[in-house]
């Protein structure tokens, strides 16, 4: 049963897009994840130099296994957060915590007293504790931080906001970047703001623009913490990154230009009334944001001077979501009232977050535990390609946190050729190529977890808060099935798909 539906869930891909050769094979979430995949990857003392061994699970009674029919609550919860908002608003709107928690708790409580696995919920609490504290603090920093842009909205002047947000999606994370701009673009727009400029931000800002750095997005952060060098993103993922948003900038500029209202009479009289300045306050909340990212690099696994819980060999951190945390606190206590006015800040898109991401990260153990233990199994390693890691992390990140699938799949594809991913030397021989086309896989493994992020709301934690914090200006954003159906499948996967077909598919 797990076998059959680990295999359906590598190949879904393939079946959704119809293409004959392609096999299927997000936040901050500490690299205490690896610890769960290392278990099923890292090959025995006694046959450690034998490659076959490496594909072989290690400690295989350690912890139990959930079976295939635990996936359900995971299916419901995604089921729910696409159709609740539209076929039962009022109930979802008021039940949705209750329903998030409740259907995490029943897989939480089997895995503790069915499985005899404390393992497991004990990680995925972990990681809930360090993307919550990442989000919520620069959500409120942010907040505090009020942006104007006295300037005539224009489809060339969207353009260049939105690649100036893709830019600094490599400094301060798609999650900084993306509550530090998003209100200042809704108020541009404000006399023409529509779903599709939302769309294209979490697109843009939200996802495909923090390619280049490990602090843009976190699968690339997780990756330079296990031994993959700084500006290995920046050198291997310009090229795909610079593609897709050209390719964009290009649609949104012509639908901008076609369906915005940027071209009426009254929006031309009223041009010589802007100043063309842009002016800030609360600029203090600057050192806010400034924290927070010194604290991101504060992790024990990488300095061992930093405090740590250890638990189960593994060290989790505390030091780094304290920081932010009493940052997410402070940050606000002193933020400028003006700036969360002008904001129209509240606590109601992180709450959200909070509440769908508990659901998200509690019911999806099995669906990450049954795909993992696949890849890794000697059938799955047969079918690790480029090709198939392309479209296997990206169609799972889309559905699933693309940091954990970023995980599983590394581990697999570095367990596939010997390598161990929990060594540091291995991943960073593994990222500069001295294992057969290691480096081009890893490039498909980075380049999909970040793009596909987009394709849902839930494939990365900044796009729920855009939704959020745009439901709360009154634009009337997509369904959960809307997005996908109207904007992901005809405008984001055929570029996607442009991706593949120009760096990997005629590759080798």
């Amino acid at each position: 049963m797990k076998k059959y539906l680990a295999s359906w869930l590598l190949l879904f891909g393939l079946l959704m897009i119809g293409a004959p050769n392609v096999i299927v094979a997000h936040s901050l979430p500490s690299p205490s994840f690896i610890t769960q995949v290392q278990e099923q990857v890292t090959p025995s003392q006694e046959s450690e130099n034998s490659p076959q061994s490496a594909l072989e699970p290690a400690h295989e009674d350690s912890h139990g296994h959930a079976p295939g029919w635990l996936v359900i609550p995971f299916a419901l919860l995604l089921l729910m957060i696409a159709t609740g908002p539209l076929f039962y608003e009022h109930f979802w709107h008021h039940h949705y915590p209750k329903i998030a928690v409740s259907l995490a708790v029943i897989v939480v409580l089997y895995y503790l007293f069915v499985l005899q696995n404390v393992h497991n919920p004990v990680h995925a609490l972990a990681e809930y504790v360090q993307f919550i504290a990442l989000l919520a603090s620069l959500f409120i920093a942010s907040g505090g931080i009020l942006i104007q842009v006295d300037k005539q909205s224009t489809p060339i002047a969207n353009v260049i906001l939105l690649l100036i947000g893709a830019l600094i999606s490599n400094l301060i994370g798609t999650t900084g970047a993306s509550m530090l701009l998003i209100r200042p673009f809704i108020r541009l727009n404000k006399h023409n703001i529509q779903p599709y400029h939302i769309i294209f931000f979490i697109f843009m800002v939200s996802n495909i623009g923090g390619s280049l750095t490990p602090i843009g997005d976190p699968p690339l952060f997780l990756g330079f913490l296990k031994g993959v060098p700084f500006f290995w993103t920046l050198e291997h993922n310009w090229p795909a990154w610079i593609l897709a948003l050209t390719i964009l900038s290009i649609i949104f500029y012509l639908v901008d230009r076609k369906f915005g209202k940027n071209g009426s009479n009254g929006e031309l009289e009223e041009e010589n009334h802007f100043s063309n300045k842009i002016s800030l306050t609360g600029t203090k909340n600057f050192f806010w944001l400034l924290l927070i990212i010194i604290s991101v690099f504060l992790d024990p696994n990488v300095l061992d001077w930093v405090p740590a819980i250890h638990y189960d060999g593994q060290k989790f951190s505390f030091i780094r979501e304290t920081i932010m945390f009493s940052v997410a606190y402070f940050s606000y206590k002193f933020a400028d009232r003006k700036a969360l006015q002008g904001n129209e800040f509240n606590f109601e898109p992180i709450r959200e977050v909070a509440f769908i991401f508990i659901g998200i990260f509690g019911t999806m153990m099995p669906a990450l535990e049954l795909v993992g233990t696949f890849a890794q199994s000697e059938e799955g390693a047969a079918m690790i390609t480029y090709n198939s890691l392309y479209w296997g992390t990206g169609l799972l990140s889309g559905f699933l946190d693309n940091a954990p699938t970023y995980l599983n799949f590394l581990a697999a594809a570095m367990a596939s050729q010997g390598a161990d991913i929990n060594m540091i030397q291995d991943v960073k021989d593994f990222a500069m190529d001295n294992y057969l086309e290691s480096s081009f896989e890893l490039m498909a493994i980075s380049i999909a977890s970040v793009f596909f992020g987009a394709m849902t709301y839930i494939g990365n934690g900044p796009n729920f808060m855009v939704k959020s914090i745009a439901e709360q200006s009154g634009i009337k954003m997509p369904s959960f099935f809307g997005y996908i159906l109207r904007f992901s499948i005809p405008i984001l996967l055929p570029i996607l798909l442009i991706t593949w077909l120009v760096f990997f598919a005629f590759a080798g």
